[in-house]
């Protein structure tokens, strides 16, 4: 039978603090005005990259998901409100893959043992890739078959991932260099 490993206060601590840092980075925001759904660029992607980095892939993806359940049941932190309305937003998906790409980053970076800025990067370039995938595939599915407003992959590909990737990957270069320096604090709390 296999040892359950226990959650230390410390854990738990820095499991709520990205939480709430998540959630902060939602108010720091820059609405774009594309159709049909408007897109956000948020500095939620920044704290999800660090949640990965810094906590591993078990806490970080379950800090996201924390954040999101806390959203889903009504408070309104998330970029356009709260709510399990929220649910059938197309733009859901990219807040489900913070959970995924959180995870993916922190096995990555735990897997190759990162302790360099190309190695963090590496591992957050994985993470962007799992976020945009997933964000787009809900997109789609949402948009043609849920909510009957059909988009086309092109419109996907413009609207979810070429206008905002760009900011996106400036946040994975910005969160792999402080990773790297936070990374050894971390270890002495």
């Amino acid at each position: 039978m296999q040892k359950q490993k226990k959650w230390s206060v410390k854990d738990m601590s820095l499991c709520a603090l990205f939480s709430a840092l998540i959630a902060a980075g939602a108010f720091m925001k820059i609405s774009l005005p594309l159709q049909p759904f408007p897109m956000h660029f948020t500095l939620q992607w920044f704290f999800v990259l660090l949640a990965g980095f810094l906590l591993g892939p078990r806490l970080g993806s379950l800090s996201v998901c924390i954040y999101l359940a806390i959203g889903l049941v009504g408070v309104p932190i998330f970029a356009a409100g709260g709510g399990p309305a929220y649910l059938i937003r197309p733009t859901f998906g990219f807040l489900l893959g913070f959970a995924l790409a959180a995870y993916a980053i922190g096995y990555v970076s735990r897997r190759i043992q990162a302790s360099t800025f190309p190695q963090y990067l590496l591992a957050g370039i994985v993470g962007l890739i799992v976020m945009y995938l997933s964000g787009m595939i809900y997109f789609y599915i949402i948009s043609n078959y849920v909510i009957s407003m059909p988009v086309t992959w092109k419109i996907v590909f413009i609207n979810c991932f070429l206008v905002t990737v760009g900011g996106d990957f400036v946040l994975c270069v910005l969160a792999s260099a402080l990773a790297k320096r936070l990374r050894n604090t971390l270890r002495y709390l």
